[in-house]
């Protein structure tokens, strides 16, 4: 491991001082992912900026009824929020989904979002990576890519982004809020990571110094009928093969059992598919207006998978998507079926 200095931030601008005044610098807060990278020789900062101890840890309600969730706070931590419990059940099984208890007691929600893929060829510092080393190619290509994108990948990069969390924040609509030396902005949390494109070395569109100080949910009186499904090889400490995040909203909620209900509205995001947590927008479409039936879950499934792109070792996660997406569809709906 390079040798680097290390420094506590006595305040939110103090940390971005020091951080965008030095291209060689980075934050830390629980490290579960960067001090890992550290270890690997994939991460080199020459200065660690600690922010665990700012005053970012709290989870408070707004007065819009949503929900202000502080970069600090850990997974743990929120996952057993009873707000988050009650009010976004998702969200609370996305987070136990992942990792295990000690690393949740560790991971903040703000390192979280930022965390880097976990693509075999990202992490071997011997192999070419585009994600690591821009131009040097993808081996992932010709190599194995069992965990690999489906959807939005390119030429460049066809690596996933790794997070259970932000999947079922982006199916919530979930917005982060970001402080700079020139002041703070939010960004929908679906157009926080990018596409590779060309650049699949950029994670997300924040530019260096950037702090993230919260995660904002807008209040939404339905997702309390909101369910995560993730498929994986093992029952814990396995990022996900595929993922589902999804919450429904009837158009007859709480009528006659046996009644076929109408989905007024749905959020749906998937995971393990796409570089960044992948907002099934052709699915929402597709079900809005729709009975509650299988056939038209079936049928927002396929169109969101349409353009899906395979290679040898993933194309068993197109009719995974498929099955879970109904799978979880039918479990927010069965009462009425």
């Amino acid at each position: 491991m390079k040798p680097f200095d290390y420094r506590r931030a006595a305040s939110p601008d103090g940390a971005i001082a020091d951080v965008a005044g030095n291209p060689d610098a980075a934050y830390l807060a629980g490290g579960t992912n960067l001090v890992d990278h550290m270890k690997l020789g994939i991460a080199a900062p020459g200065l660690l900026v600690d922010i665990t101890s700012l005053p970012l840890d709290q989870v408070d309600e707004t007065d819009d009824g949503g929900v202000s969730i502080g970069a600090n706070v850990r997974n743990s931590d929120l996952a057993a929020h009873p707000i988050i419990r009650s009010r976004y059940p998702v969200l609370s099984q996305a987070l136990l989904s992942g990792a295990s208890g000690q690393l949740r007691n560790l991971a903040t929600t703000g390192g979280n979002l930022l965390q880097r893929t976990r693509c075999v060829y990202f992490q071997d510092a011997t192999t070419p990576c585009n994600k690591r080393v821009p131009g040097s190619g993808c081996s992932a290509l010709e190599g194995y890519a069992r965990y690999h994108a489906i959807l939005g990948a390119s030429p460049e990069c066809i690596a996933v982004h790794p997070s259970d969390m932000a999947v079922a924040l982006t199916a919530l609509d979930a917005a982060v809020v970001v402080r700079s030396a020139s002041g703070e902005r939010s960004i929908a949390l679906a157009d926080l990571h990018r596409l590779p494109d060309g650049r699949p070395d950029l994670d997300t569109v924040l530019d260096h110094g950037d702090l993230i100080t919260s995660i904002r949910l807008p209040g939404l009186p339905w997702a309390g009928r909101s369910a995560y499904r993730k498929v994986r090889d093992r029952a814990s400490y396995a990022f996900a093969l595929v993922s589902v995040a999804a919450a429904v909203e009837l158009e007859n909620d709480g009528g006659a059992p046996g009644e076929v209900p109408v989905i007024r509205q749905a959020r749906i995001a998937l995971g393990g598919v796409a570089h960044k947590p992948w907002r099934a927008s052709l699915a929402e479409e597709a079900l809005r207006g729709a009975k509650a039936t299988h056939e038209s879950f079936r049928a927002a499934a396929d169109a969101e998978l349409e353009p899906a792109a395979t290679v040898e070792d993933n194309a068993f996660k197109v009719p995974m998507v498929r099955n879970t997406m109904i799978s979880v569809l039918h479990e927010l709906t069965r009462e009425y079926s």
